[in-house]
């Protein structure tokens, strides 16, 4: 007796078959101008706000004495403390967006001002400069190329542990698949909704991963941590020791959250191709990331804001690997450009809102990839795939390179 199949639409993906001048060229000339007076007006802009955060914070805290029912008088400055984090965490990410544009020489024309900065920058929020300058760099060279890539590579079925792939039940893309194998997959690879929100709170305060290069590990923790106790002491000398923790504390780890949140979205979801060796390409790893309007899912004006505070760097990330040498100030009207190229292509790279509820979402649907295949999409606990390859008529992949200096 022959296994009763589901059969699951999928949506077609098209694997781009772009060259770099197709893409560079529809964008304007004047978005690749770097400003370094520009570039600082927005850094002092970003710790400007958060200046007045904390200003208001305080303020907010003096106030709490007078307030009715002292029993509540505690939860009060929790409350006042956690939205304080929130803020500064959202804004700091705004400084670590100029910061990482000094990774990637789009903070100014000079090389030696743009790592001056960066290192600056980096090292009051908690993050080895040179090291993730040059990871970071690997990173977008091999964007979704399955062995190459730096973070965010799907597990395959191996690595998951899951049962083996059984053609008699189901196919390499993940449209047709048993009733008795979505079952077994599930019980080695579900999750309740209470495993999976303790999964996405682990993901976001862990450590963002870096790709450790000798030379620099041996000296940035160094320098970092020389310049951290140095800044924080001037800063945090009048302060209460529980208040220095939170804010010595809350912009690195709010930071931290905001980047992995961020990042692991722009490069996770069902609809997102990756490639194995024989197939992939600079062009198509660059395309296969996704704009998502930050908070966008809590309405228009919180995604603005969220958009605003944080530069734009969920929002025009297509754009940003494609060529990350365009300063974020540019960035929006450049990537208006290159995403009605894409569309025209029938490439569409727009996914919903980023957030929490996202994430959850994600983490749900993205389990694994196949061991098999030079184009995989993730398929989730019951080994359903969202998306298929479609391939072009004319295939003529070319590489743009990418220089990955020390």
């Amino acid at each position: 007796m022959s296994p009763k199949i589901d059969h699951h639409e999928q949506t077609p993906v098209i694997v781009p078959n772009l060259s770099m001048k197709d893409l560079l060229d529809v964008i304007p000339a004047h978005c690749f101008e770097r400003s370094a007076l520009k570039s600082f007006a927005y850094a002092i802009w970003d710790l400007f706000v958060i200046g007045c955060i904390y200003k208001v914070t305080v303020y907010a805290e003096s106030c709490i004495p007078s307030l009715p029912y002292p029993a509540l008088h505690g939860f009060a400055w929790v409350t006042l403390w956690a939205i304080y984090s929130f803020w500064v965490g959202l804004f700091g990410m705004g400084v670590w967006v100029v910061a990482h544009e000094c990774g990637h020489q789009a903070f100014s024309t000079s090389k030696q001002l743009n790592d001056a900065v960066g290192w600056v920058l980096h090292s009051g929020l908690g993050v080895p400069y040179h090291s993730w300058r040059i990871s970071h760099a690997k990173h977008h060279a091999s964007t979704c190329h399955m062995s190459q890539d730096q973070v965010f590579v799907p597990w395959t079925r191996k690595e998951m542990g899951a049962p083996e792939f059984d053609p008699s039940g189901e196919d390499l893309l993940g449209s047709s698949v048993s009733q008795a194998i979505k079952k077994e997959l599930w019980e080695a690879l579900g999750d309740s909704p209470i495993g999976a929100s303790i999964q996405c709170v682990i993901y976001l305060v862990r450590v963002f991963p870096h790709s450790p290069r000798q030379k620099y590990l041996i000296l940035a923790p160094i320098s970092l941590e020389a310049f951290r106790y140095t800044f924080f002491t001037i800063l945090l000398a009048n302060l209460d020791t529980l208040k220095a923790l939170i804010v010595s504390r809350t912009v690195p780890i709010q930071v931290n959250h905001w980047l992995v949140l961020i990042t692991f979205l722009q490069h996770t979801d069902p609809l997102i191709p990756h490639y194995r060796a024989d197939i992939f390409n600079f062009q198509r790893g660059a395309l296969s990331t996704l704009d998502r309007s930050l908070l966008g899912d809590l309405g228009p004006v919180m995604g603005w804001i969220a958009a605003h505070a944080t530069n734009g760097i969920s929002e025009t990330h297509v754009l940003h690997h494609v060529t990350s040498k365009i300063p974020h100030y540019h960035a929006w009207e450049a990537a208006a450009a290159l995403r009605k190229k894409l569309e025209g292509a029938g490439i569409h790279r727009q996914g919903a809102p980023g957030g929490w509820r996202e994430v959850y979402r994600v983490i749900r649907e993205c389990k694994f990839v196949e061991d098999e295949g030079s184009v995989v999409f993730y398929k989730n606990a019951y080994g359903v795939a969202a998306a298929r390859p479609v391939f072009p008529d004319d295939e003529d992949a070319q590489d743009s390179g990418v220089e990955l200096n020390n």
